[in-house]
C-alpha cells in the first residue's frame, strides 16, 4: 500500500519534457523495474505458447508419443498459469507506476502554487493551473502505465524472432525486419496526431481558464447584466475545443485503421509464406501451427508500440505544460544572503509608507485608496521579494526579504480579504496542524463570534465542510477564517477586512474580543479596515491619504483632526456591510471569500 503525498516530491529536472519524464522514471525506478520484469515474464509466457503447442503436435500427436504429448500439455498449462499470475502482477505495477507519476506531478504543482507567492497568478489563470494538475499530470502517468507492456513487447518480439529463426531463416528475417517496419509506417499517422493533440490541449486549457474566471466573477456579471457575453465567449471556446478534439479523433481513427491494415497485411504475408514452406516440406505441421500463433502474437507488440508512441506524445505535451508552471520563478525564495530573524517580538517598519508596527499593540491601517492599505499588508506578509527590494520592510534590524522564509511564514500570518475554506472536517479546517484541543478551538471560535455556526451542524467540529464552505453564509465563512487565523498563534497577525461580511452587533463583539485576545507583549496585530467599530478598538491607527502621506493617531484623534480620514471612515460605515447592515449576506452572494495566509496559501 502506498501513501500519498510523498514526504518530499524531489527537485525535478525542468530542462526539457524528455528530461522531466526521465527524472520521474528515476524517482520510481523500483516499481518501474518490477513492472518491466512482470511484463517481460507475461509476454515471454505468451510467446512460448505457440512454440510449445507446435512441439506437442509434432512430437506428441504426429509421432504418436502420448508421454511426450502429456509433457508438452503440462508445460502449456504451466505457461498459462504463469501468464495469468504475471498479468495480474504486471497490471498492479502498471497502475502503481501511473499513480506515482501522476500524484508526484500534482504534488509538485501544489507545492509550487503554495510557495510561489503572486508569481503564478500573474502568469497563469486559475483554470490553467487546475487543468495542468488535473489533466496533464494524468497524461504523464499514462506513459508509465504502458511502460511494462512496452518492455514486455520488446522482449517478446526478440524471443519470437529467435524461435522463428529456428524453423525458417526466411521467416525469421520477416519478423526481425517486418515488425519494426510496420511500426515505422504508423509514424506517418502518429506525427500529425502530435500537433493536433497539442492544439486540443491548448484549446481545452483556455476553455477551462475562461470557465473558472467566469464562475469566480458570476455574481458581478449578473449584477451588471453581462453574463450572456461571457456565456457566449465560453460557447466559442467550447466550440474551438470541440473542433480541436474532432481533429484528434480523426487522427486516432486513422491510427486505428492503419494498425488494422498494417498488422493485417503483415500477419497474412507471414502466414502465407509459412504455409508455402509447409506445402513444400520445409517445415513440419506443428511448426506451421506455431508460426500462425506467432503471427497472432506479433499483433500485440505492434499495437503496444503504437499505443506507447501515442501516449508519449500526450505525455510530452503535458510535461511541457507542467514545466511552464514549475519553471515560473517564485515571488518569494530563500536565495541570496539571509539574516537571522529577531529572537524576540520586534517592530515592523515599512520604509515605503513609514508605518511602524509595534509589538504588543493592535494597529489599524486605513487608506483613501483601499489598494494602498492592502499592498502595505502584503509587504508586511512578504508576498513578493521584488517589491521588498524596492520598498524595504525591516523586522527589528533585519530586512524582511532576507530573513529565512520558514521563519517568516511561521511567525507572520496574513489573513486575506477573500478567505478560502476547504473540504474536510471543521476541526481540520480550523486547526490543520492539530495543535489545539477542542477547548482551544472553541475559544478561538468565541473570539470570532462564530458559535452560531454550530446551530446547523449535527456533528459539531466533526461535521464535514462542503466545497468552499458553501454550506455557510458569507459572514460565517469570514468568521471561521478569522478563528483559523487566531489558532495559528502567529506572533504577527495581519487581518485584511476581517469583518466586512458581518453585521454591526457581531462586529462590535469581535472587536472587543480581539482586543482582549491579542493585546499581549508577545503579539502584534494589524487590522486593515475602514470600519469605525474595528478602528475604535485599535491602540493606534495609520491613515494613508490620497497622496500617500501617513498620519498616526487613535481613531478618535484622527476623526477630530483629519477630515479625509473622517470621510473615508464615514463612507465605510455607510457601505453595505457596516452601519446599514441588519443581517449577514447569504452564502451564494459571498462564494468568493477565500483565505490566504503567509504560511503558504498564496
Amino acid at each position: 500500500m502506498r501513501s500519498f503525498p510523498y514526504p518530499d516530491a524531489g527537485s525535478p529536472d525542468l530542462r526539457s519534457p524528455s528530461r522531466f519524464l526521465w527524472w520521474l522514471a528515476k524517482a520510481q525506478r523500483a516499481t518501474l523495474l518490477l513492472g518491466i520484469i512482470y511484463g517481460s515474464l507475461w509476454t515471454v509466457s505468451q510467446a512460448l505458447i505457440p512454440y510449445v503447442l507446435g512441439q506437442a503436435i509434432d512430437l506428441g500427436i504426429v509421432a504418436g508419443n502420448f508421454r511426450a504429448l502429456a509433457g508438452w500439455v503440462a508445460l502449456l498449462l504451466g505457461l498459462t498459469l504463469i501468464q495469468a499470475v504475471t498479468s495480474t502482477l504486471r497490471h498492479r505495477a502498471a497502475v502503481s507506476n501511473w499513480m506515482q507519476a501522476a500524484f508526484r506531478c500534482s504534488q509538485l504543482i501544489g507545492y509550487k502554487v503554495t510557495r510561489s507567492g503572486d508569481a503564478l497568478p500573474q502568469k497563469f489563470s486559475t483554470g490553467e493551473v487546475v487543468s495542468t494538475s488535473a489533466s496533464d499530470a494524468m497524461r504523464i502517468g499514462e506513459i508509465f502505465d504502458v511502460s511494462a507492456r512496452l518492455a514486455g513487447s520488446i522482449v517478446g518480439y526478440l524471443l519470437v524472432a529467435f524461435l522463428v529463426f529456428q524453423s525458417s531463416w526466411q521467416l525469421g528475417l520477416v519478423v526481425l525486419f517486418g515488425v519494426p517496419l510496420c511500426g515505422a509506417m504508423l509514424l506517418f499517422v502518429i506525427r500529425p496526431l502530435q500537433k493536433r493533440q497539442k492544439d486540443q490541449r491548448d484549446a481545452a486549457g483556455k476553455m477551462t481558464a475562461l470557465g473558472a474566471d467566469t464562475v469566480t466573477g458570476l455574481r458581478v456579471l449578473r449584477g451588471i447584466g453581462g453574463e450572456h457575453i461571457f456565456v457566449e465567449r465560453y460557447r466559442e471556446r467550447s466550440r474551438e475545443t470541440q473542433l480541436a478534439g474532432n481533429k484528434v479523433a480523426y487522427s486516432l481513427a486513422d491510427l486505428d485503421a492503419a494498425q488494422v491494415l498494417v498488422v493485417g497485411v503483415f500477419s497474412v504475408a507471414f502466414t502465407w509464406i509459412g504455409a508455402m514452406q509447409a506445402l513444400s516440406g520445409q517445415i513440419e505441421t506443428g511448426q506451421l501451427v506455431a508460426l500462425y500463433g506467432y503471427a497472432v502474437f506479433l499483433v500485440s507488440p505492434i499495437r503496444t508500440a503504437s499505443d506507447a508512441v501515442s501516449r508519449f506524445i500526450r505525455a510530452n505535451v503535458g510535461a511541457r505544460r507542467i514545466i511552464d508552471v514549475l519553471a515560473t520563478p517564485s515571488a518569494v525564495h530563500d536565495g541570496g544572503t539571509t539574516v537571522g530573524a529577531p529572537s524576540a517580538p520586534s517592530a515592523l517598519l515599512d520604509s515605503s509608507s513609514g508605518a511602524l508596527i509595534q509589538p504588543g499593540l493592535l494597529t489599524g491601517i486605513v487608506s483613501a485608496d483601499p489598494a494602498a492599505s492592502a499592498e502595505l499588508a502584503r509587504r508586511l506578509g512578504r508576498f513578493e521579494d521584488a517589491v521588498l527590494r524596492e520598498a524595504q520592510v525591516l523586522w527589528g534590524e533585519a530586512a524582511l526579504h532576507l530573513v529565512p522564509l520558514g521563519d517568516v511564514r511561521s511567525r507572520i500570518v496574513v489573513s486575506d480579504a477573500e478567505p478560502q475554506l476547504f473540504t474536510g472536517t471543521l476541526r481540520e479546517e480550523l486547526d490543520p496542524s492539530g495543535r489545539h484541543n477542542d477547548a482551544g478551538i472553541m475559544a478561538a471560535i468565541d473570539v470570532a463570534s462564530a458559535a452560531d455556526v454550530f446551530d446547523g451542524l449535527e456533528h459539531g467540529l466533526d461535521d464535514e465542510v462542503t466545497e468552499k464552505g458553501r454550506g455557510f453564509s458569507g459572514g460565517q465563512r469570514q468568521r471561521l477564517a478569522l478563528a483559523r487565523a487566531l489558532l495559528t498563534g502567529a506572533e504577527v497577525l495581519v487581518l485584511i477586512e476581517p469583518t466586512s461580511a458581518v453585521d454591526a452587533h457581531t462586529e462590535s463583539r469581535i472587536a472587543t474580543a480581539l482586543k482582549t485576545e491579542r493585546r499581549t507583549e508577545a503579539n502584534t496585530t494589524v487590522v486593515v479596515t475602514a470600519s469605525p467599530l474595528m478602528l475604535g478598538a485599535m491602540d493606534t491607527v495609520y491613515f494613508l491619504d490620497s497622496e500617500e502621506r501617513l498620519t498616526q493617531g487613535t481613531h478618535h484623534q484622527l476623526l477630530a483632526t483629519v477630515p479625509d480620514y473622517r470621510n473615508v471612515v464615514i463612507r465605510g460605515a455607510g457601505m453595505d456591510g457596516h452601519a446599514d447592515r441588519g443581517h449577514e449576506p447569504d452564502g451564494p452572494a459571498n462564494d468568493n471569500h477565500s483565505t490566504s495566509s503567509s504560511e503558504g496559501q498564496r
